[in-house]
């Protein structure tokens, strides 16, 4: 256990600071209302775990240190809207269609209810 919170702790480290790198180089080359940085992050982090799983499972890799390490640590670090995506896909692929579209709504509004209970308490 601790070394796989070492793994974690190490990718999402490299994940946070990619993340900051990544909004450092949009923000730089475009400007704009639209938070650009935030969805380009989410973007690429989906496509990068949904890259990475794809391979875990074509190469068939079951190697937990490499998951930690690069999925839940990196993923989870550069973005867990990423997660939130890869477990849409998996319940469309499971046939659970209604259990996505209630996962996206709930944990969408859920969330902006989240951040707008957050900042009413701080005022």
């Amino acid at each position: 256990m601790a070394r796989a919170i070492i793994l974690i702790a190490f990718g999402g480290g490299a994940g946070s600071v990619f993340r900051y790198l990544t909004s450092l180089f949009v923000n730089k080359y475009f400007s704009t209302v639209f938070p650009l940085a935030t969805f380009v992050t989410n973007v690429l982090g989906c496509f990068i775990i949904g890259l990475l799983l794809g391979i875990f499972e074509k190469q068939q890799i079951t190697n937990n240190d490499l998951k930690f390490l690069l999925v839940t640590g990196f993923c989870g670090g550069y973005t867990t809207f990423s997660t939130f995506a890869y477990e849409n896909i998996s319940l469309f692929n499971s046939n659970n269609s209604v259990i996505a579209f209630l996962y996206i709504a709930s944990g969408t509004l859920a969330g902006l209810f989240a951040v707008w209970v957050g900042l009413a308490v701080t005022k």
